[in-house]
């Protein structure tokens, strides 16, 4: 004998045999739709604390204005907002992200000349044959660095400031030499994200401004790797 067998949303198809020792197999089909609420994704504060009328003049923030120096919505970074490995890297206590401590290791560069570099990096400790400082592997590099995507690079950048949007390492203040990087250029970084519109540019972030532009995969814009993460 066949049948089905429905219990609260899950539907079971079982074979039941008349013999001595009659025997059920379930096997569940598909399950019921789960009613418990996806975990939300933390998006931290931009560090905009200013607030500016239609013409780009400092004002008052009222507290009702709407404008993010006022709500100041988002997770708070912590303080130290990184911790500096003394081995040529950097931890980013907000993301988890561990950031090359110098910014400015190769150069400006391609954007296939950034990929090759950070996996030169990876294999042999140097990017465009300049050695960048990694020793956070028992005294060697590390063999997973790379290049960040749009949304990790762009994690780096204080809305509060400009040139460089970096912040420092407490997180309170504006990034300045080995605090904790060395060499952040206000200038266009590559990102591994390609612009799905047109394949022959790509994402990069200005350290000036701190917004994002699309750029041709042969221009020259500087690379920040990065490693670990989710």
């Amino acid at each position: 004998m066949k049948g089905i067998l429905i219990v609260t949303g899950v539907i079971f198809l079982f074979f039941s045999y008349a013999s001595a020792q009659d025997k059920v197999v379930v096997i569940p089909l598909f399950e019921a739709e789960s009613t418990s609420s996806a975990p939300s994704a933390p998006v931290e504060k931009t560090g905009q604390t200013i607030c500016y009328d239609q013409y780009g003049m400092v004002v008052d923030c009222p507290g009702n204005s709407g404008q993010d120096g006022d709500l100041q919505k988002g997770v708070a970074w912590p303080n130290p907002r990184f911790t500096d490995n003394l081995n040529g890297t950097v931890t980013d206590n907000l993301t988890g992200l561990i950031w090359l401590k110098n910014a400015n290791c190769p150069g400006p560069r391609t954007w296939a000349d950034a990929l090759a570099d950070v996996t030169q990096l990876s294999t042999q400790g140097t990017m465009n044959n300049n050695d960048c400082g990694d020793t956070s592997n028992g005294g060697s590099h590390q063999t997973d660095w790379r290049l960040p995507n749009l949304r990790e690079l762009q994690s780096l950048v204080h809305y509060g400031m400009h040139n460089p949007t970096v912040p420092n390492t407490a997180g309170t203040g504006q990034w300045s030499e080995g605090y904790p990087f060395t060499g952040v250029q206000s200038a266009n970084y590559w990102t591994s994200t390609t612009v799905t519109g047109d394949a022959s540019y790509a994402w990069a972030v200005s350290m000036f401004w701190g917004n994002p532009y699309y750029r041709e995969k042969t221009s020259l814009p500087y690379v920040w790797p990065v490693r670990a993460g989710n």
